[in-house]
């Protein structure tokens, strides 16, 4: 080791306090799944949108573009929401016989809710793991010669 210190970006609250913040802990991921947190600092600053991420954390400074999320969740999700959603509308139609425009006004809303909901809930989630875990793209090994 060279024994040199790596520099450390200033906060928003030692800039105008002249202060270090006391260390935050890192949060859960269920916290930061359930209210949008950064999964470095804890900061409400994960979600630009519904289901997108921001770029980076404005917080403290976390490039949040690094991480690969995917589509696995939305096709998962779709699948267990639509089961539960299915077994809901039969059961409805099974017990009630309403007519076909009920389950439209019933169904529709609460499946676009449900999905998007969990979406952003897996997605925030799986974030947290991935910058917990430090998990990167898998390498394949070079075989040696």
């Amino acid at each position: 080791m060279s024994g040199v210190v790596p520099a450390r970006r200033s906060t928003a609250v030692e800039r105008v306090t002249g202060e270090a913040p006391a260390a935050t802990p890192v949060p859960h991921p269920l916290q930061v799944a359930l209210h949008g947190l950064c999964p470095r600092c804890g900061a409400k600053t994960l979600f630009a949108g519904i289901t997108n991420f921001t770029d980076r954390c404005p917080a403290c400074g976390l490039d949040i573009d690094v991480f690969n999320v995917g589509d696995g969740p939305a096709a998962f999700l779709t699948l267990i929401i639509g089961t539960i959603i299915m077994i809901g509308a039969v059961t409805l139609t099974l017990t009630l016989a309403p007519p076909i425009w009920v389950h439209l006004l019933i169904w529709t809303p609460i499946t676009a809710v449900g999905i998007i909901g969990a979406l952003r809930l897996a997605k925030g989630a799986l974030i947290s793991l991935e910058y917990r875990n430090a998990a990167r793209e898998g390498q394949l090994k070079k075989p040696k010669p």
